[in-house]
């Protein structure tokens, strides 16, 4: 029987992306969107979910259970970007993120755990980001959520092990999506303290994501990954130097590494 894959996010980017790679590779493929209805030529089946909204979790997962009878690979892929000076970011936006990055996810977690626990076997894939390795400047919320997402699979890997569950995480780096058309951007304020240095920042991180890796590289990753005996605990995907930046950070003094990412980024 072919293995069942849940995806939340899956109407664009890097979602879709591993969707229907996964689809050419003989799996049975259920996605995720707020608004399914608008994704009427998908290849995946998509089921409507809020991540923010534990009502619609439940029902998502129920309603794939009824239909696919299991689910035997989770992805918790569904996610949103936020930029700004934190002291500029109004504290509602903070909430949204954590709720749609960090709380979401977990919440997605906790409701297909059960099944996975009768079945006795699963496969929890967490998408994170290189970002929450590290405070960046002006993303300082983003690399929060997704840092915390890092620790909490760390956490919930070693709990669920003893029921034949395995976790683990990947952390992209810059991917061409429309991950920043969806971003909240605090707006640049005129005359603000941070005018110059966040106006720079955010074309600097608008380039990045231009110039990003092909999707196609994560859902060829995630193919390899559900295929091995034994994931590991992170799996970083994405261009050399963005991954290089975590080992820099390892082995440089702080003060040094600040440096480089203030140089990076025109600080």
């Amino acid at each position: 029987m072919s293995q069942v894959v849940f995806i939340t996010g899956a109407s664009s980017g890097i979602g879709k992306s591993i969707g229907e790679f996964l689809l050419q590779k003989g799996f049975v493929v259920y996605g995720t969107s707020r608004n399914p209805e608008n994704y009427t030529e998908s290849k995946i089946n998509l089921v409507a979910l809020d991540v923010r909204n534990s009502d619609s979790i439940k029902n998502a997962i129920t309603e794939v259970l009824q239909k696919a009878g299991k689910i035997d690979v989770l992805i918790n892929n569904a996610g949103v970007g936020i930029t700004g000076p934190l002291e500029e970011i109004p504290l509602e936006e903070i909430k949204n993120n954590f709720e749609t990055n960090l709380f979401g996810p977990i919440e997605v977690m906790k409701t297909v755990l059960p099944s996975m626990r009768k079945q006795k076997s699963g496969l929890i894939i967490n998408i994170t980001s290189i970002a929450g390795y590290m405070g960046l400047p002006f993303r300082s919320v983003y690399s929060a959520s997704k840092g915390a997402l890092e620790l909490i699979t760390e956490a919930i890997r070693m709990e669920v092990k003893q029921f034949g569950i395995s976790v683990t995480n990947v952390a992209p780096g810059d991917f061409a999506t429309n991950i920043a058309a969806g971003r909240y951007h605090a707006p640049l304020v005129k005359n603000s303290a941070y005018e110059n240095t966040y106006g720079k920042t955010l074309e600097t991180m608008n380039q990045h994501v231009d110039s990003g890796s092909n999707p196609n590289e994560m859902a060829q990753a995630i193919y390899k990954i559900i295929k091995t005996s034994k994931p590991k605990i992170h799996y970083k995907v994405g261009a050399f130097m963005q991954k290089f930046s975590i080992i820099l950070k390892r082995i440089l003094p702080d003060n040094v590494y600040e440096k480089l990412l203030m140089n990076h980024y025109k600080l």
